[in-house]
């Protein structure tokens, strides 16, 4: 027993994660700080940022292990100046997790429409978050990285990023499905793949890619949504907490270049 928790000790690791407000982020950042490690938080929502950090000093562990920085991943000049913040203040990064993501609304112009009224613009604010972004951290952080033992990248995914949609699980719903989101996420997955085979070979580089995430959906895209599991259920947050502890720790050393599906079965059918 003592050598597996050896090999999923996270204690004393310095893990970024983007996104850090949001709700997968959230629930990965309270598992790895519950095993020691050190955190580094990222979003473009302050205030949310602050709640998840005062959840996470809940359990009473000093705030010290604690970074938190607004950064609007849109914004070049903000991921610049954090990096310069983080390479400053930190000597060695351990994890990096790209978790953010640009998810859109239904109101936004160009978003969830039909193929020919979606928008160019909000293409590329897309690209930008869920693409440019995890590049340009990736660069910024590299040699943070190269100081760690055994360095591990986590790109976050979508099933979307494996296969097309199936849009009518969309029908008469409010809901949609755009396509500079499978674009980008597939194209995060194979950023994995080529920072795989081109990076120092202590790099391990992994993409985890999520099915849908129960979060109060319509009940009949759910209804949908389940039938095509082979589990019957959509994923909860709690349910993706251990394939991230493998691919940050030692226990997953030999993990890299691959793109693992939590899904419930989806990909499979």
């Amino acid at each position: 027993m003592s050598v597996v928790k050896t090999l999923f000790s996270l204690q004393g690791k310095n893990i970024l994660i983007t996104g850090g407000s949001g709700h997968i982020a959230k629930t990965v950042a309270r598992a790895f700080y519950s095993c020691g490690a050190n955190l580094i938080l990222i979003d473009q929502n302050e205030d949310a940022l602050r709640e998840a950090k005062d959840d996470l000093l809940k359990a009473g562990t000093d705030e010290q292990h604690i970074y938190i920085s607004r950064v609007d991943l849109e914004n070049g000049s903000e991921v610049s100046r954090f990096l310069q913040e983080i390479n400053d203040g930190y000597s060695t990064l351990d994890v990096l997790i790209n978790a953010a993501a640009f998810v859109g609304s239904r109101d936004l112009d160009g978003w969830a429409v039909p193929f020919l009224e979606q928008s160019v613009d909000t293409w590329r604010r897309c690209l930008e978050v869920n693409l440019t972004a995890p590049f340009t951290l990736i660069q910024g952080v590299f040699h943070l990285m190269n100081n760690a033992k055994s360095p591990s990248i986590i790109n976050v995914s979508s099933i979307y990023g494996q296969v097309g949609p199936d849009m009518s699980l969309y029908h008469g719903t409010d809901m949609g499905n755009p396509a500079a989101y499978g674009a980008s996420k597939a194209g995060l997955a194979q950023l994995t793949r080529w920072l795989c085979t081109s990076l120092p070979s202590k790099f391990r580089v992994n993409t985890i890619t999520p099915g849908g995430v129960e979060r109060g959906q319509d009940i009949h895209f759910k209804a949908r949504y389940c039938e095509k599991t082979t589990t019957g259920r959509m994923a909860k947050e709690e349910d993706l907490v251990g394939t991230f502890m493998l691919l940050a720790s030692d226990a997953g050393s030999y993990i890299t270049g691959q793109d693992i599906a939590i899904d419930g079965g989806w990909t499979a059918k």
